[in-house]
């Protein structure tokens, strides 16, 4: 992900509680089941089953979801553009 932190990344996903729905490696406490594993993100071809897994449908998403998939149960959690970077350059260290 260019111009993205993966470190900061993983830090900005536990800050935002991620990990309350999802499973997620190396963030603390990051076993949630409501939502999909995160474990292989950078190896999915698609974000939510029907988004290309592309860094700048992944940057919508973290930021407005339900602007990317109407009815999606993923909640808008107030992430910034450059916030999503970083994470999104974390979970593409996902494999």
């Amino acid at each position: 992900m260019v111009g993205g932190d993966a470190t900061l990344g993983r830090r900005l996903i536990g800050q935002y509680q991620c990990g309350s729905c999802h499973t997620i490696p190396d963030v603390p406490a990051a076993r949630g089941t409501a939502g999909p594993s995160l474990d292989r993100f950078g190896r999915n071809s698609y974000i939510a089953g029907a988004i290309p897994n592309q860094p700048d449908a992944l940057g919508a998403w973290l930021v407005n979801p339900a602007a990317v998939k109407p009815g999606t149960s993923m909640p808008d959690l107030g992430v910034s553009p450059g916030e999503a970077r970083h994470m999104a350059a974390y979970l593409y260290t996902l494999q």
